[in-house]
């Protein structure tokens, strides 16, 4: 086989190789890391946070008699020199926050 062959060949695989994983992430659903992030990111916008977490299995929620697949996570905040706690739910499939109660 001569050298022009297999750099021809190794070109393809590697287009055909990206092209299969820019297709793989469009349909792929919300990362846990990602759903954090995105929390994480909407809790800012109200001020600091000092802590979050996030449990890595989704679980199925109920939300206006709606089923959601959904991860379930927490931030820390300080408000007024004391820590307020709220829980959240992120859609698996957007990466949207559902909702959020305060906790503690």
């Amino acid at each position: 086989m001569s050298v022009k062959r297999v750099v021809f060949a190794a070109g393809i695989g590697a287009v055909v190789g990206y092209m299969a994983k820019q297709q793989i992430d469009n349909y792929q659903s919300v990362t846990p890391e990602k759903a954090l992030k995105h929390a994480k990111e909407t809790f800012k916008k109200q001020g600091p946070i000092s802590g979050s977490w996030i449990y890595m299995k989704p679980e199925e929620i109920e939300k206006d008699g709606l089923l959601y697949n959904a991860y379930r996570g927490g931030v820390t905040r300080t408000i007024d020199g004391e820590n307020k706690q709220y829980e959240f739910h992120v859609d698996v499939d957007t990466g949207a926050v559902l909702g959020a109660t305060q906790t503690a």
